[in-house]
């Protein structure tokens, strides 16, 4: 070593040394990436739990369908079961991200399923965006951080479970049907920003509702376990329940 490196004057070392620094840092956090990346096998993908206290869900682009469930026994962050055309998935700090192409959505015409199971140990954060014409959310046992479902859809199915905390749920975009059950006893608040042709909040049934309405349960203010729903669509029929 001592021979090669004498073929270099100072500052050519300087140079050597901060180019071997950085590259060594770039390797350490590229095999920090690899050990979360999810596994693949025919279509089927997960990733370790880890020391992770939260997670994170995103599901872009146009997809027929989306189920997303919860699981509390699982070992695992996370598991995905995907149909048609393969998206692509990454993990990255408890970020699980499920994106279709724009360039393959527009050449499938959106088609593919996407079935995913959370692990319930954790805090969860959903996003689904991009449009799809089938959204169910099984969400019982979930700790459930915050909800949103952004884009045209035909059908949106939310089990909501019970909530840890005031949990915003967020809904936008063109739909025909958008179901939402929580728990019994849950209060709940709802902001309609858009327009509904038939609009049912618990026992209340309306007809041609929209422009900026408020409605909420009763005691919704007297507790911190509750949802705060926003829905800023069009749609042909909204229910928001409590079972």
């Amino acid at each position: 070593m001592e021979e090669q490196i004498s073929r270099y004057n100072d500052e050519q070392i300087a140079f050597l040394v901060e180019f071997l620094k950085r590259s060594n840092a770039a390797a350490r956090q590229e095999i920090l990436w690899l050990r979360e990346a999810p596994r693949n096998e025919e279509n089927s993908y997960s990733a370790p739990l880890g020391d992770l206290a939260s997670g994170r869900l995103v599901v872009s682009s146009g997809i027929t369908r989306i189920t997303v469930r919860a699981d509390d026994a699982m070992a695992e962050l996370y598991m995905a079961q995907l149909e048609g055309s393969v998206p692509d998935v990454n993990t990255k700090h408890g970020v699980v991200t499920i994106r279709y192409p724009r360039r393959l959505w527009v050449m499938s015409g959106g088609q593919g399923a996407v079935e995913v199971t959370l692990n319930a140990a954790l805090p969860w954060q959903i996003v689904i965006q991009g449009g799809a014409s089938e959204i169910t959310a099984e969400l019982g046992g979930l700790n459930l951080a915050r909800l949103e479902v952004k884009g045209g859809m035909s059908m949106v199915t939310l089990e909501l479970p019970a909530p840890s905390g005031v949990v915003p749920i967020r809904i936008s975009g063109s739909a025909s049907q958008i179901t939402v059950h929580r728990p019994a006893g849950v209060p709940a608040r709802v902001h309609l920003k858009g327009w509904a042709s038939e609009f049912i909040f618990d026992n209340q049934a309306f007809s041609n509702l929209g422009n900026d309405v408020r409605l909420q349960s009763p005691g919704y203010e007297a507790t911190d376990q509750r949802y705060d729903i926003d829905v800023s669509s069009s749609v042909s029929m909204v229910t928001i329940t409590a079972d």
